[in-house]
């Protein structure tokens, strides 16, 4: 396996934690454990896909990456209030 490949299935798989963890209701799509493995699986997923050339998918690692980033920046801040 190539190195893209290697940082795209560690992404992959953290996006599949996630998403297992929460339709098996160990956490909520609002939690700051969900929203962080989206960050880190969408960024190394979307560096994977700039690696291997694949521009469908860094676009749409790149705002799947932006969104959580915005969304679990939100729930820090709401919860320092």
């Amino acid at each position: 396996m190539t190195t893209g490949e290697w940082i795209g299935t560690v992404g992959v798989t953290l996006l599949l934690i996630a998403f297992a963890l929460n339709i098996g209701n160990k956490i909520t799509s609002e939690s700051k454990t969900y929203l962080g493995l989206n960050v880190l699986g969408a960024a190394l997923a979307g560096i994977s896909s700039y690696m291997i050339h694949f521009t469908p998918f860094v676009i749409l690692e790149s705002v799947w990456t932006v969104a959580s980033l915005l969304s679990l920046l939100k729930t820090l801040k709401n919860e320092a209030n």
